[in-house]
């Protein structure tokens, strides 16, 4: 039998192919070690950029989770896709989170992702004050959406009744509500930042900020089943401590967070650049993935307003579960 020499170079190439056979075993081994963590969004517009930096960024495949984010548009389908087991985590709105739970459904809040209201309402050429909105059409994102519940309660401070004093057509979110106001179809409308500031650049008429009559409102949450995460709570630390990563790693990054919102959100570097400041300088984005529970109080008061009367308010402590946020920074090494 003859014995085949290997020279240096085939040393070296036996030795590279080895290499890399190994790293792929490593890499297939380390794969189907993750723990498969289906998480929808039901908006993929700046508010929610934090769970697609911790996606993108790979702080969830630092935590050995297998994450794939998916866009289910609307809270309520978020919900319906979290209860039927199809997603383990849904961002969404706190109102449909809070409406799930008043039914009976087994969920709770477990992290925040948008902490506040961004929106500005915008008229067009003949309308500058609450008052010129009599008689008007306003655009909103749907009749029963949460941010739709909050114009309402605005126009109501401001002495204006839905139904008697204006109107509302379901044109969609922020995106859609100002194309419909430049393109005349609605005479004012609802529009979360940045593009409110587009808005005021095109020519729209800034009638006034929501924050300034809801001055504390919990606008999204993190929602997962209660059953489940008591049963995977270790999973759920692992993704809260992702979710604090990506905050921190859009407050700590200010350049390269522009530059990735202008990138996954498909805004103009302006829009980005605006956005980010807006949101980190207000704390809307928390740091801790905290939630504001002064302004989930104000999301309970604008859920009864338009449900039947069940008696007093729940507390917010009903709705959420903060101990995996907290864990997770006790891990993180942070506070």
């Amino acid at each position: 039998m003859r014995i085949r020499r290997i020279g240096p170079m085939g040393r070296i190439g036996s030795i590279a192919f080895a290499v890399n056979l190994l790293a792929s075993l490593l890499t297939a081994a380390s794969a189907q070690d993750k723990i498969k963590l289906p998480v929808s969004a039901s908006s993929k517009t700046l508010g929610y950029s934090p769970v697609w930096v911790a996606w993108r960024q790979g702080y969830f495949d630092r935590q050995g989770l297998d994450v794939q984010v998916v866009f289910v548009e609307g809270a309520d389908k978020s919900v319906m896709a979290l209860i039927g087991g199809s997603t383990f985590v849904a961002a969404g709105a706190a109102d449909a989170m809070m409406g799930g739970v008043e039914q009976g459904l087994d969920l709770v809040a477990i992290g925040g992702v948008i902490n506040g209201l961004t929106h500005f309402i915008l008229g067009g050429k003949k309308f500058h004050t609450y008052e010129d909105l009599r008689g008007s059409t306003i655009g909103s994102s749907g009749l029963a959406s949460g941010t739709t519940f909050v114009l309402r309660r605005v126009l109501k401070t401001k002495g204006l009744e839905f139904g008697k004093d204006y109107k509302l057509l379901n044109v969609g979110g922020s995106g859609p509500a100002l194309a419909a106001m430049v393109a005349g179809r609605v005479d004012a409308g609802i529009i979360a930042i940045p593009l409110g500031y587009e808005g005021v650049e095109l020519g729209l008429n800034l009638i006034g900020k929501v924050n300034e009559v809801i001055p504390d409102y919990q606008l999204t949450v993190l929602t997962v089943k209660r059953s489940w995460v008591e049963k995977n709570r270790p999973t759920a630390v692992r993704f809260m401590k992702a979710m604090t990563q990506a905050m921190r790693w859009l407050y700590d990054n200010k350049e390269a967070a522009i530059d990735f919102l202008a990138k996954e959100m498909k805004l103009k570097p302006q829009q980005a650049r605006r956005g980010w400041e807006y949101y980190t300088e207000n704390k809307i984005w928390h740091p801790n993935s905290d939630i504001n529970l002064e302004g989930m109080k104000v999301v309970a008061q604008i859920n009864a307003e338009r449900l039947p009367s069940k008696g007093p308010l729940p507390p917010p402590t009903k709705f959420v579960d903060m101990s995996y946020v907290q864990e997770g920074l006790k891990e993180l090494g942070r506070r």
